[in-house]
């Protein structure tokens, strides 16, 4: 699904999370794909990265002090010129109500922490393949 000669250097991953040992793991993980790769260590850094430079897609945690992650997908998709960013959620919180909630406020995909490399791949990959869908409408 990933082939390693694919450009992904094109597209902007925002990666959120307040731990930085869970950033530096995502990091690792695309930057093998050449992603473009911007970090944000809470939900209001996360919101004025977007502000700055919109992203393809963002990597969010939910658990985050200050504005937490459904926080920051609510206030994204209720503006419309971030509406229509991708959202993957990357959480320890695993509940089915957790989930449930993620997807209503907005999220496009929920992964489960611990972060399996190839899950991770796989579902960035997708979300990549709608943004180009995206663009070429």
């Amino acid at each position: 699904m990933y082939a390693q000669d694919h450009d992904y250097s094109k597209y902007l991953v925002l990666a959120v999370d307040d731990i930085p040992l869970n950033v530096l793991l995502v990091q690792k993980m695309l930057s093998r794909f050449n992603f473009r790769l911007k970090t944000a260590a809470n939900g209001q850094q996360a919101l004025d990265s977007v502000a700055a430079e919109k992203p393809d897609l963002i990597l969010l945690d939910l658990m985050m002090p200050g504005i937490d992650g459904f926080e920051v997908i609510r206030r994204l998709r209720a503006d419309p010129a971030t509406a229509d960013i991708q959202i993957v959620i990357l959480s320890a919180l695993n509940s089915n109500e957790d989930v449930v909630k993620g997807f209503n406020v907005g999220a496009n995909d929920f992964i489960m922490k611990p972060i399996i490399m190839e899950k991770l791949l796989s579902c960035v990959v997708t979300q990549m393949q709608i943004v180009e869908g995206k663009k070429a409408k």
